[in-house]
């Protein structure tokens, strides 16, 4: 009796053990991954893994496709520029063989078991491994762009407010890697690292420009370089600048508004054919009769729709400006 009694308190005191390990660990787990959360941007999230800081500044750069120096890491600069410029983390060789594959995988399904024509495969498949990657990139690019340079003229301000309180160049910049958010809370972050390790402020813009790709920080570049060499103000010349920067968006914005009219013009005179055709095919699959089996109409199909996406082009051109 008195083991069986022994043996029942034994397993109380495992289970209460048990419970309170679980609740622990689950504790810990949940305010590690809090503390993630809160981090403001995906640098800071880096350093919370008790990473060291040089280990952090090398996986942020390999990760964005660039060696351990912020070198482009292969040969078609174009496309490590576009990739890097785009944000997008991971390895680029992955990114670029998951397309191909996907687009290999649509063409044969295509080919071998929907009976499509080899050409038409072919097409579909350079289409998904060749020209959608490079449009996913290019979107990327453009929407993380615009995103800093929202965040750039504040991120000025907070620099002069540092400066002006009389902290030196370095910490007014690992303040804007601490307080803002992606992307330009890491880019910045990466360029304290980086003067942190021996690069001079003006290296690190300049590697800052060719990572992010906003012609903004060409003049970022420019007013540090000549700071450095000719001395003056750093403190007026950065409020001066975001001023300028702020009035420009100020006027990408207003000429945005104004071209709107013609851009939905566009993507409506673009899609009236596509979505009738649709709607005919839908509620009348005999509407166009026979005409499909007619060896002309190919031609005719390829000769109008290069014809449409040439007018496509030209209104494309028409409501975007260049500044």
């Amino acid at each position: 009796m008195l083991t069986g009694q022994a043996l029942l308190y034994f397993i109380y005191v495992v289970a209460a053990a048990s419970v309170i390990l679980a609740g622990e660990a689950l504790y810990i787990s949940l305010a590690s991954r809090r503390s993630r959360q809160v981090a403001v941007n995906h640098r800071l999230r880096r350093l919370t893994d008790d990473a060291p800081a040089q280990q952090a500044l090398k996986s942020l750069l390999r990760e964005r496709g660039l060696t351990d120096s912020g070198d482009f890491l292969f040969g078609f600069i174009w496309l490590n520029r576009l990739y890097t410029q785009s944000g997008i983390t991971g390895n680029p060789l992955t990114f670029a063989v998951s397309f191909l594959l996907a687009g290999m995988a649509l063409g044969l399904l295509l080919w071998f078991f929907l009976g499509i024509a080899l050409p038409v495969a072919f097409l579909v498949f350079l289409v998904v491994g060749v020209a959608l990657p490079l449009l996913v990139l290019r979107r990327a690019r453009t929407r993380r762009i615009l995103k800093f340079a929202r965040q750039l003229p504040d991120a000025l301000d907070m620099i002069v407010r540092s400066l002006r309180a009389g902290h030196p160049a370095t910490v007014a910049i690992g303040l804007v890697a601490r307080e803002m958010p992606d992307p330009l809370g890491t880019e910045f972050g990466i360029v304290a690292d980086e003067i942190t390790f021996g690069l001079s402020m003006e290296q690190a813009v300049r590697k800052l420009t060719e990572r992010v790709g906003f012609e903004g920080l060409n003049l970022l570049s420019v007013s540090l370089s000549i700071q450095s060499k000719t001395g003056g103000n750093l403190t007026e010349i950065l409020a001066n600048l975001s001023s300028v920067l702020r009035e420009r968006q100020k006027l990408r914005l207003k000429i945005r508004a104004l071209s709107a009219e013609g851009r939905v013009s566009a993507w409506i005179i673009s899609l009236f054919p596509i979505v009738m055709f649709l709607i005919l095919q839908l509620i009348a699959p005999s509407y166009y009769g026979k005409v499909w089996g007619n060896p002309a109409i190919l031609p005719v199909f390829l000769i109008f729709g290069t014809w449409a996406l040439l007018g496509d082009f030209i209104m494309y051109r028409m409501v975007t400006f260049d500044f």
